[in-house]
């Protein structure tokens, strides 16, 4: 596929940032008295809303994507069955993801996310056996230590150790797993980001229905459903969550995943900025060098990921085998966070 310019793709990825910092400021706003389960479900349900409109021009166009292509009978119930398990795990994230931000705090929260590297790094070692340089160890250790430090408020001690960080780190550990599993999607049909969307959320306002209607009741969910100033707050969530995850696969169509990535890392600054101005969040000192050594760390991973594939491929070339195309590389690192 022929790249755009670059500058739309640093643009957009900057969009993302301001969405990604912005976002969990927008689920503590929320008025008082509203759980994160009903909340997750309603955000849900305005991004399958929102995310109609371009499957419609899709279906309209010659890409029809997944919807013409003819599966085998096989795959077709793999595909599906794949989609219901991301689905529910992505649901499973967005509701972990509301209450992590509620009660850890939006600055903490956010922090932990920052780990999704870690634990694809995880899944890359156990399933790919993919081995690390060691500039790719030294950094992923200094990764642990700052989260170690943020989990235990500062204090290094067992004793403060805070297990709604541990809650918030299960949003990046839900997203890494969903991410591997939902790339085989990727790879063996011919699904468009907009259709991956739109079946994440789908398949996630569903998951998240069943499990409202069981633990709220359906009185719960209809009075959650008939207050219009909760619903605002679902709705903006649900916008800017949708419009982050298409703005991101847009991106990455002119520019590399590690330069997007590069440009959305320090978010969670912005996130720090706006808790204190509008949701009268303390900021610790340990909070802000955290967040310092965190996105120190996540470009040390990008640059010592960058380096390891120039080597491997000045060896490879050296050799006389091909160099793995750019474009390859890009797809193994596009289902990176959310």
């Amino acid at each position: 596929m022929q790249r755009s310019d670059p500058k739309t793709g640093i643009s957009l990825s900057l969009v993302c940032l301001t969405i990604l910092g912005v976002m969990p400021i927008i689920a503590n706003s929320r008025p008082a008295g509203f759980g994160a389960l009903s909340f997750a479900l309603f955000l849900s349900l305005w991004q399958v809303l929102f995310s109609l409109p371009l499957v419609a021009r899709e279906l309209a166009s010659a890409n029809k994507g997944i919807f013409a292509a003819g599966l085998a009978p096989g795959l077709k119930r793999r595909t599906i069955a794949i989609i219901v398990l991301t689905g529910a795990i992505f649901g499973l994230s967005t509701y972990v993801y509301v209450l992590a931000v509620q009660k850890a705090g939006a600055v903490p929260a956010a922090i932990a996310i920052q780990a999704y590297p870690l634990f694809a790094i995880l899944w890359e070692s156990l399933f790919l056996k993919r081995r690390k340089s060691a500039l790719e160890l030294a950094f992923t250790l200094l990764l642990l230590s700052a989260l170690y430090t943020l989990a235990t408020s500062g204090t290094w001690r067992i004793a403060g150790f805070s297990i709604w960080f541990v809650v918030a780190l299960g949003v990046p550990f839900l997203w890494s797993i969903a991410h591997v599993i939902v790339k085989e999607v990727q790879d063996r049909t011919p699904i468009t980001p907009a259709q991956v969307t739109f079946f994440r959320v789908l398949v996630s306002s569903i998951f998240l229905g069943l499990v409202a209607l069981a633990l709220l009741g359906p009185g719960g969910v209809a009075a959650d459903l008939g207050n219009l100033e909760f619903q605002k707050f679902a709705l903006i969530m649900g916008l800017a969550y949708y419009l982050e995850l298409i703005f991101w696969f847009y991106a990455l169509r002119s520019i590399d995943v590690s330069t997007a990535a590069s440009i959305a890392a320090p978010w969670p600054a912005l996130t720090m900025v706006l808790a204190i101005l509008l949701l009268g969040e303390q900021v610790e000192a340990y909070h802000v060098v955290t967040l310092g050594v965190v996105v120190v760390s996540i470009y040390g991973l990008i640059y010592a990921g960058a380096r390891k594939r120039r080597l491997a491929e000045g060896a490879s070339e050296a050799g006389g085998a091909p160099a793995r195309p750019a474009v390859t590389r890009r797809r193994l690192g596009a289902a990176r966070q959310r």
